[in-house]
């Protein structure tokens, strides 16, 4: 059986989108720099790279967080979270968990880590669409992120960037709604990675692919969703683009003419799993049907949303993707640790899975303080707190930390051992519940000053015996700026 004659099954869909959040990484990596490097003339765009401590969980977590804050959502009110990652931080570990903590989510939640190959973003989605249907959850929070790790050297590293988008998803009436779904499948093998090995591998023949898979099933699958109906805008499509030139190729035999991914194509790359969400977040401010599309590990998938009203959060899309700074093709391959440094290096004396971080890592990821009782100091971190440091009583309520905050004073260090970075700022932070904090800078403290209103920022702190190490680290500038 090939693409042609591959069948295709519709069906009906429901849930409705309550917010949309999406969220880039901070490096911009010139097209022409990777081909120089590699003694290839020319070549156009950019891709999105992440910064040493950005990956597919920091990337997560700040697109979930714009949406809850978008649609005016606590986290205590999401009971359900889907995450798709082609590559979560750990190849078999607590991803999930990680990233349910850092969103501050109850206990309870319920939720899935979808993973595997590029269509994880979209099978997250429908996942939670079907458990809001049924009733297992009353609000979901989808979340798809990537960074994906291209074979150096290969048409995939000028290809292959980063992004993640949110969105929340409730059986109420909301603004926009899912209203149908095709899928196809077909057992081939385009992009993929092998155990033991760091960097996804391209396909292996790349016409091939576009002629007898990309195209035929990717058109089949768009072609069953459903036709717009009389009155209606112009569809918006959202479509998959692993090349930079796919995307053209299928619009045109889709006859789509407003194809709402690529601006965010032309600035991300291809995002992976989150690419099709990330590229469909902006078309979500318009009244009008729009067609997802989304394609991985020979599967492919086309969602129809009915968008009635502007999403809270898709109006800001652009701001929050247009955050990135050029870097030249050495520092994203240090950032990606592709290129590493020899000789000496600091490692952490205490191991990830000991006593320390199971019984620390809660009040680390939810940035958690203790507020005494008696006198209402909030003491940071509360497991190294047995007492107040303010009064000396013992009794605490653990409440979960503001993140905006004014400098109180602050230190860079200029020479740094590795893994450390110089310049490395350590940031006093005055929160705005009262309470102090210290922590890592995100950015390189250039223009930082006492004063400065300033944000904390989810980062990856370190991999330490090939674990990732998470904390929390104060945004001073990584693009430039810090807050008005």
């Amino acid at each position: 059986m090939t693409s042609d004659d591959a069948p295709v099954r519709t069906r009906t869909a429901s849930g409705h989108l309550a917010a949309v959040g999406v969220a880039a990484p901070g490096l911009r990596l010139a097209v022409a720099d990777v081909n120089a490097s590699w003694g290839r003339g020319g070549g156009r765009g950019q891709v999105a790279a992440c910064r040493s401590d950005e990956d597919a969980l920091t990337l997560a977590w700040a697109a979930a967080d714009r949406a809850l804050t978008a649609g005016g959502l606590a986290p205590g009110s999401v009971d359900g979270l889907w995450w798709g990652c082609t590559r979560p931080p750990f190849a078999e570990g607590p991803s999930w968990t990680h990233l349910a903590a850092v969103l501050r989510l109850g206990p309870t939640t319920d939720g899935s880590l979808v993973a595997g190959s590029t269509h994880a973003g979209i099978e997250a989605l429908l996942a939670a669409a079907d458990a809001v249907a049924s009733g297992r959850v009353t609000r979901a929070l989808v979340v798809v992120s990537d960074a994906l790790l291209p074979a150096t050297g290969t048409s995939h590293e000028v290809a292959a960037g980063a992004g993640a988008a949110a969105l929340v998803l409730t059986a109420e009436e909301g603004p926009a709604r899912l209203e149908a779904v095709s899928t196809g499948w077909l057992p081939v093998l385009d992009r993929y990675r092998g155990d033991h090995e760091d960097e996804t591998r391209d396909a292996y023949d790349g016409r091939l692919f576009r002629e007898e898979v990309f195209l035929p099933l990717l058109g089949r699958v768009g072609r069953a969703l459903p036709a717009p109906s009389d009155g209606d805008p112009a569809t918006r499509w959202s479509l998959p683009d692993p090349d930079g030139r796919l995307a053209g190729a299928l619009a045109r035999a889709l006859g789509a003419q407003d194809v709402a991914s690529t601006p965010s194509r032309a600035e991300l790359g291809d995002a992976g799993a989150a690419a099709t969400l990330v590229g469909a977040a902006a078309a979500l401010d318009a009244p009008g049907p729009v067609h997802l599309l989304a394609y991985g590990g020979g599967r492919a998938t086309g969602v129809r949303i009915r968008v009635e009203a502007p999403v809270p959060g898709a109006a800001r899309v652009a701001q929050d993707l247009h955050r990135g700074v050029p870097a030249s093709h050495a520092q994203v391959l240090r950032a990606r640790r592709v290129l590493a440094p020899t000789g000496e290096s600091v490692e952490m004396a205490v191991p990830p899975g000991s006593a320390m971080f199971v019984r620390g890592n809660s009040e680390v990821l939810g940035l958690l303080g203790a507020r005494c009782v008696d006198c209402g100091t909030v003491n940071t971190p509360p497991s190294i707190h047995p007492t107040c440091v303010a009064c000396g009583h013992d009794k605490f309520d653990v409440v979960p930390l503001p993140t905006t905050g004014t400098v109180q004073t602050f230190v860079i260090n200029r020479t740094m051992p590795a893994p450390f970075e110089a310049p490395l700022p350590l940031v006093v932070v005055d929160l705005e519940d009262g309470s102090r904090i210290m922590l890592q800078g995100a950015g390189d403290g250039d223009g930082l000053q006492i004063g400065d209103r300033v944000e904390l920022v989810l980062r990856r702190y370190t991999v330490e015996r090939g674990v990732p190490v998470y904390g929390w680290k104060v945004d001073v500038g990584a693009d430039g700026e810090v807050l008005a």
